[in-house]
């Protein structure tokens, strides 16, 4: 048995030694203290980048500006309208 295992295993016989303790005494089990510092960062892969589609440019029809050139006259006929009163 190499010495880096007998310590080991008096490691674990010293942590169950306490949480017997602990647990004769009344209170809690120690918990195992956290490493200091900010946690590893963890790598996520990358997946593969692929081109997003090209969104076709939209063209409005002349009979489509016409429309809204309507809408807009008359709406700003309607403020100035209403405006007046």
């Amino acid at each position: 048995m190499a010495v880096s295992d007998i310590l080991a295993t008096i490691d674990s016989e010293i942590a169950k030694l306490r949480q017997v303790r602990a647990l004769l005494s009344g209170g809690a089990a120690p918990t195992p203290k956290k490493a200091a510092g900010r946690p590893k960062k963890v790598v996520v892969a990358a997946p593969v980048a692929t081109k997003p589609a090209k969104k076709k440019k939209r063209h409005l029809s002349a009979e489509g500006r016409r429309r809204i050139a309507e809408a807009v006259k008359k709406r700003w006929a309607a403020q100035k309208a209403a405006a007046a009163k």
